[in-house]
């Protein structure tokens, strides 16, 4: 599944790319032509997610986001989710389910032509999460022969757990349609605080994903379509059409 997952998302970089390339071989013979900068409110869903659901036994979430484009460059960015995940290791299994939020900003590395919004962004994000641990079981360890290693299936209830964490995201986004837009990307996460129950630790916190014993990075990624609502536009004229004026 997660090779799947690997590949849908290379395969959508690849054709990003190939579009951001062949809209850079068209300006040229266009420098001469206002650009038309739209202003607006774009909302759409992580399709990864879904997807997860679909095919991955033990998860199932989802995502909503939007962001509004604040300068020529900056965009104010929020995502909210919802994840449960069944995590299942030799002496433990448990399910963590919870909501999360985040929020934050990206920057637009990459200049457009003729109205185009396409996009290579880097963003940050504030990320927090309120979420339950389920111990459903778990082995005392030992290693004396003489006593075999026993499982416990005493089912525990964590609830009122929060997490903070900070967040790098590097993306690409390419518009498909008039408005429609693809886009994938990658994060890196760092943990700033959490909660952990008495004598387990977190194995899994939604938006955050899976934690790592001695580490407080994380890493995720997504795959999301969105729509852009326009209020309205701005008329720009070229810098090489200002300098030949």
């Amino acid at each position: 599944m997660k090779i799947k997952l690997t590949l849908l998302f290379f395969i959508s970089l690849f054709f990003s790319a190939q579009n951001l390339m062949a809209q850079k071989k068209n300006e040229k013979s266009n420098d001469t032509i206002p650009k038309i900068e739209k202003y607006g409110i774009r909302v759409g869903v992580d399709l990864a997610k879904p997807l997860r659901t679909l095919i991955e036994d033990g998860y199932s979430g989802f995502e909503v986001m939007g962001d509004f484009r604040v300068t020529k460059k900056f965009y104010a960015a929020v995502e909210i989710g919802n994840e449960t995940k069944d995590w299942i290791e030799p002496y433990v299994s448990s399910t963590t389910s919870g909501s999360y939020a985040k929020i934050g900003f990206d920057y637009n590395a990459y200049d457009n032509w003729l109205g185009m919004e396409n996009a290579i962004t880097l963003g940050l994000r504030y990320g927090f999460s309120t979420f339950k641990q389920e111990l459903t079981s778990y082995r005392i360890y030992t290693d004396n022969p003489a006593f075999p290693t026993q499982t416990i299936y005493e089912p525990q209830e964590f609830t009122g757990l929060t997490a903070h964490w900070a967040e790098l995201i590097v993306g690409v986004k390419t518009e498909i349609l008039n408005n429609l837009y693809l886009s994938i990307n990658a994060q890196l996460k760092r943990k700033i605080t959490e909660d952990e129950p008495e004598n387990f630790g977190n194995l899994y916190i939604p938006g955050f994903n899976r934690t790592y014993d001695y580490s407080k990075f994380g890493v995720g990624y997504g795959y999301s379509i969105s729509y852009l609502i326009p209020i309205f536009k701005k008329k720009e004229v070229s810098k090489d059409k200002i300098q030949k004026l």
